[in-house]
């Protein structure tokens, strides 16, 4: 679980990073849920886009994201979701 101040540098991190992966209309499967996973142990932090024709709730496809890559959510702020997970072998980011 990340503290307040943790989240706060990470999104100070993220703020220049534009989303990489956009969840449409299909919603959240498995094989999304494994390239992002491969995506967090090469990067830690990344922005994910919710386009408008995405017919799950945007916090609902952030916990699909969470649970399923075991990443924890930073921030979901207008239809952008922000996930961290610390990399096992690729260790870039050093929280405060």
């Amino acid at each position: 679980m990340l503290t307040g101040k943790q989240k706060r540098f990470l999104r100070s991190k993220a703020h220049h990073l534009d989303p990489i992966f956009q969840v449409g209309k299909g919603g959240v499967n498995e094989n999304m849920i494994k390239q992002i996973a491969d995506a967090l142990e090469a990067r830690e932090l990344f922005k994910i886009s919710i386009l408008q024709n995405c017919e799950v709730d945007k916090t609902e496809v952030a916990e699909q994201l969470a649970n399923g890559t075991g990443a924890e959510i930073v921030q979901i702020i207008g239809n952008t979701i922000v996930l961290y997970k610390e990399s096992t072998e690729k260790k870039t980011i050093t929280l405060p």
